[in-house]
Order: structure tokens, then sequence, then C-alpha cells
């Protein structure tokens, strides 16, 4: 699985012009999940969520969790994380998941990062055309993908 975790001073998504999903300040994940993923992937992509250290302390340093200044959080699929770009213009989406696989790989991430972090994360629509709007606060933008940061 591979995730995009932006530190937003707030987050929307929108669905055929109404909106779904709202958060203040936090973080907001975007999904991807490779047909090679397992449940452990998920779930050691919501622990590392949960507990990276990318929201400042009171002095402005990033030394703190999601779950320490009581953040919200905001989970959108994005089976666009898994392009390959290798060959020629057109990116191929051949390692992205197809359905049931990706829609039980995204669902358990979500469940397992509201377990870790000890509240409700809001979501985007699975398969939707979204319209993701954010103010990307920093900017703070950070990639992990289970198969290169050693789940």
């Amino acid at each position: 699985m591979k995730i995009v975790i932006q530190r937003v001073a707030e987050a929307t998504v929108e669905v055929e012009g109404r909106q779904v999903a709202r958060i203040g300040r936090g973080l907001l994940v975007l999904v991807g999940v490779d047909v090679d993923d397992t449940p452990a992937d998920a779930v050691y992509l919501a622990a590392k969520t949960a507990a990276l250290r990318v929201m400042n302390d009171d002095d402005g340093v990033m030394n703190r969790s999601v779950v320490d200044v009581d953040g919200e959080l905001l989970a959108v699929s994005q089976f666009t994380l898994l392009a390959s770009t290798r060959r020629g213009n057109r990116p191929s989406y051949i390692r992205a998941a197809k359905r049931p696989l990706s829609t039980d790989l995204f669902d358990l991430y979500v469940a397992e990062l509201e377990r870790v972090a000890g509240r409700r994360v809001q979501q985007g629509v699975f398969g939707a055309d979204m319209k993701v709007g954010l103010v990307n606060d920093g900017p703070v933008t950070i990639v992990i993908d289970s198969k290169e940061n050693g789940k």
C-alpha cells in the first residue's frame, strides 16, 4: 500500500456537488492499494499514520502526532498512487488492486486507524469521482509505501 499524508488546516470531499466529508486541523490521507498488498500492509500503515510526528509542538517543531494534538483524520481512496510512468506518457495502473481486495484493505486501514487513533476517520466515497479540497499546513506532505518502509 502507498499513502500520501498531508497535514492540513482543513480538508473536504465533495461527490456530485454534495459535501460528504470535512475535517479541520489534522491529516488528509490518500490511500492506494497494490495488487500484492495484504492486511498486514493496512495495519502497518494505520499504526504509522496515527503515530507519525508531523504536528507542531508548542515550540513549532514537528514533534507530535495527530493523536497527541487531538487532530482530525480524513482517508480518501486513490488508485492513481499506484501509477507507473516508466513507459510513454500515459500512466499504467496495472499495479492498482481491483475490488474486492482494494475495498477490503482500504476499509481495514480505516478501521485500524480508528482503533489506534481512538477517533472517527472521515472518508471519501470509494470509486466515486471526488473533488478533494485542502489547505495544506506547512506544507507538510509525506509519502509512505509499506513495501519500502519495512512493515
